[in-house]
């Protein structure tokens, strides 16, 4: 014969399990990766006393202003993130959850994963290079151009090493710097054509543009409303598509003539 249990009586029964499921949830790993702004670089400097772009073959000239390219960081594809870590990124401005997978290939191991970002970035300077040199109308056997960048992987810093190589060997192509001595940050993949790509994590690299004295950012336009969910107070986004309209773009900017576009 069972006895019957009161409602408050059930409710406890009931409220046992559940809390072991949610202390436990708390404290498991979950296949998550937390990310918040990295570090910039500015390709018209120097990385860790190194220039970050070397021109031979061909006449550089001086350069004023800053094209910041920009990073997040993330959680390592070992790291473990419980509940409690994701609930307290969630609600904060400077960090964002996002599926592990869709921050390291899941198939790979971590060394796998650092050897992959290395090929990204190789594969991604080239591009850039080859971009540069088409819309300058220099030949590639002729001149050659070298970037160092330590400690960061990925396509992302594309757009900026070819600004960077179009400034150092033409500027604005009238004696002007593409930057008008501005400290001018972005993002975005770009191809050997000058086509410019999406990338992610724009919202955070708004953040980290603003941080380190950036007033501009150019972001890929497919991704204007991401950019702008946080963006920060004084940072003007300039929305780019490829090279040359990212180029046109800034040397209205630079002159105060012409169209400038917005997000």
């Amino acid at each position: 014969m069972l006895s019957r249990l009161s409602r408050p009586q059930a409710l406890a029964v009931c409220a046992l399990p559940v809390a072991g499921l949610l202390a436990t949830a708390a404290f498991a790993p979950l296949p998550f990766s937390l990310t918040q702004p990295g570090l910039t670089a500015n390709v018209l400097g120097e990385n860790k006393g190194e220039p970050v772009i070397t021109v031979s073959g061909a006449a550089t000239r001086e350069t004023s202003g800053q094209l910041r390219m920009t990073t997040i960081e993330a959680t390592g594809p070992d790291a473990s993130v419980s509940l409690a870590d994701v609930i307290d990124s969630w609600f904060r401005a400077d960090r964002a959850v996002m599926p592990r997978d869709a921050v390291y290939p899941s198939d790979k191991s971590t060394d796998e994963i650092e050897k992959y970002n290395t090929e990204q970035m190789r594969e991604s300077q080239d591009d850039a290079t080859e971009a540069a040199l088409n819309y300058l109308d220099l030949d590639a056997r002729k001149v050659k151009v070298d970037l160092e960048l330590a400690d960061v992987g990925g396509p992302s810093a594309g757009l900026l090493f070819s600004l960077g190589i179009v400034d150092k060997l033409d500027g604005d192509g009238s004696g002007g710097d593409l930057t008008g001595g501005r400290t001018i940050a972005g993002t975005g993949t770009i191809d050997a054509d000058g086509k410019v790509g999406a990338v992610g994590g724009v919202a955070l690299k708004t953040q980290a543009a603003r941080r380190d004295g950036a007033t501009v950012f150019l972001v890929p336009k497919a991704e204007c409303s991401d950019a702008e969910a946080e963006l920060p107070k004084g940072l003007r986004l300039i929305p780019v598509t490829t090279l040359q309209g990212t180029i046109d773009s800034l040397i209205a900017l630079e002159k105060g003539k012409g169209d400038v576009p917005s997000c």
